[in-house]
């Protein structure tokens, strides 16, 4: 008759963090550009050229640059946003989850999923 309840317990501390088991560690962000072809760097690292669908940590900004010849170079920011789904499970669970999600940050997600901008001529 003990085992199943110590059994019970163990599960409600250890398994408590929602975010933390089942929301995605990686996001797509989907990357366009008019005209297309132009190159996409993100955190300072080639990521290909537009169009491309990006696979990203789900908690982390990110610096998204545009580069094209003879077009001006684009600056974009994707910031993370807190799940609210996720918030509502944990607070239905108690304080350890709660405690648990916001310390790795595993509720968070990439605040947009997708980036489109259109690339101005350089002026000479």
């Amino acid at each position: 008759m003990k085992k199943p309840i110590v059994l019970l317990i163990i599960a409600a501390f250890t398994l408590q963090s929602c975010a933390t088991l089942f929301a995605p560690k990686k996001n797509t962000l989907s990357v366009t550009s008019d005209p297309s072809g132009a190159d996409v760097i993100v955190n300072g690292y080639k990521m290909g050229k537009t169009p491309v669908e990006l696979s990203l940590a789900a908690n982390q900004t990110y610096t998204i640059e545009y580069r094209k010849d003879g077009y001006e170079k684009i600056v974009k920011i994707v910031g993370t946003k807190t799940g609210a789904e996720w918030v509502i499970l944990d607070v239905l669970a108690g304080l350890v989850p709660i405690i648990v999600d916001a310390a790795t940050g595993d509720w968070k997600k990439l605040d947009t999923k997708h980036i489109n901008v259109m690339l101005e001529k350089e002026e000479n």
